[in-house]
């Protein structure tokens, strides 16, 4: 994805995602894309508000909607009454996330290429599908050669978000950083402001 679409996509739900990884999408543009973006903005209708706070989701996890959906059928099915809370929890605890989060990379995506290539050890172990959930209690270093390259290291030095408090980094006799889920996250750790009840609604009326 382009540097020009992840401006425009922010700038159409008025809000930067830091899983895009560009800051600064909304500091000279502070108004919708296009040729009447600058007018008033309308009103916008219960479904379109509903539909901009799962867009977020989508956008900033870098995930599909189908994703998303099998997400939603997980959270529900380990905690039907309060199951949006549980879906932030598994959101969160996606790989690609706990790497991006633990400030390895600069964007999701830039997360996701080093876990498919091969350049992330979950207990020690490669591992190299971004969207695996972690359990609490597991630890997440890069590569001794990702370690190395300058890319990471700038991210570690600069990262995009800070630290959450699931997460946390333990000492390791090799120097390595190595990153330790804590616990579970729910809605207060998105990085973003996002409205969970209106992602309810969403799929509460669509049967998912």
């Amino acid at each position: 994805m382009s540097v020009r679409k992840k401006w425009k996509i922010q700038r159409a739900l008025g809000l930067e995602l830091p899983g895009l990884g560009k800051p600064g999408a909304l500091e000279k543009r502070n108004y919708p894309p296009g040729q009447h973006g600058k007018a008033r903005k309308p009103k916008i209708s219960q479904f379109g508000a509903q539909l901009r706070e799962k867009q977020k989701l989508l956008f900033h996890y870098g995930i599909r909607e189908e994703q998303l959906r099998r997400f939603v059928r997980n959270a529900k099915s380990r905690q039907p009454k309060n199951w949006i809370e549980a879906l932030i929890g598994l959101l969160e605890r996606r790989l690609d996330n706990v790497v991006f989060r633990l400030g390895f990379a600069r964007s999701m995506a830039a997360a996701r290429q080093l876990v498919s290539h091969g350049h992330l050890l979950v207990n020690g172990r490669r591992e190299t599908i971004g969207s695996m959930v972690l359990d609490p209690g597991a630890v997440v270093q890069l590569s001794e050669r990702a370690n190395q390259w300058e890319t990471t290291q700038a991210a570690r030095k600069a990262p995009r978000l800070p630290l959450p408090s699931f997460l946390q980094f333990e000492e390791s006799p090799d120097a390595m950083e190595r990153g330790v889920l804590l616990s579970v996250p729910d809605s207060r750790h998105i990085p973003f402001e996002f409205n969970t009840s209106q992602v309810a609604e969403y799929y509460a009326k669509r049967g998912v």
